[in-house]
């Protein structure tokens, strides 16, 4: 799908009177009502870094990116602006967004130490071979994310500091991750 199709089945989950599982658990629709406020958020008040914006103009070759998300994923709701920002700085770069729990599940073959943690970036070229996947999140924040979990730090307490940091970040961190992955990919 493309990202104005993702937007519409976003709103589709947020509006339906018979929400289907996982939504139909008022704290996973109430989680991604806040991750669409936040989304949205950053589509307006996201800053692309010179950096960034160099780097992805610099692709001269057509390629295509898989973001695999869902509306329900905290971290996707920070990084997916983000991704779209940058692509539409350049024509050559087509974007699909896949659900990781909807057919053709293609988070398999993109496993985080064994789990299906998103968002997943994943860039291929022309021929359809992978070139890059970056994911599920800026290195800084999973350092955040490790720390806390080997506290055993209840979800809450984790949801709020890894929303704390996106916030402080304002996604330079995505951008310096980028920057430097789009420089080492070769079409």
């Amino acid at each position: 799908m493309n990202f104005q199709e993702y937007l519409h089945y976003f709103e589709h989950v947020l509006n339906n009177d018979t929400p289907v599982a996982p939504y139909d658990n008022p704290d996973y629709l109430n989680y991604t009502r806040l991750n669409w406020a936040r989304m949205n958020r950053w589509l307006k008040t996201a800053v692309l870094t010179e950096e960034m914006t160099a780097a992805v103009k610099a692709i001269h070759e057509p390629q295509q990116w898989i973001v695999i998300t869902e509306p329900w994923c905290g971290d996707a709701a920070h990084i997916v602006p983000f991704l779209q920002l940058i692509a539409l700085e350049n024509p050559l770069i087509s974007v699909d967004y896949e659900l990781r729990d909807s057919e053709p599940h293609r988070i398999n073959s993109y496993l985080t130490n064994g789990g299906k943690s998103i968002p997943k970036l994943v860039i291929r070229n022309a021929q359809n071979e992978d070139m890059a996947v970056w994911g599920p999140r800026p290195a800084k924040c999973q350092e955040v994310y490790a720390a806390l979990s080997a506290q055993k730090t209840d979800i809450e307490t984790l949801k709020t500091a890894l929303q704390n940091w996106y916030n402080a970040d304002k996604g330079k961190e995505i951008q310096a991750e980028l920057s430097a992955l789009l420089s080492t990919v070769k079409a």
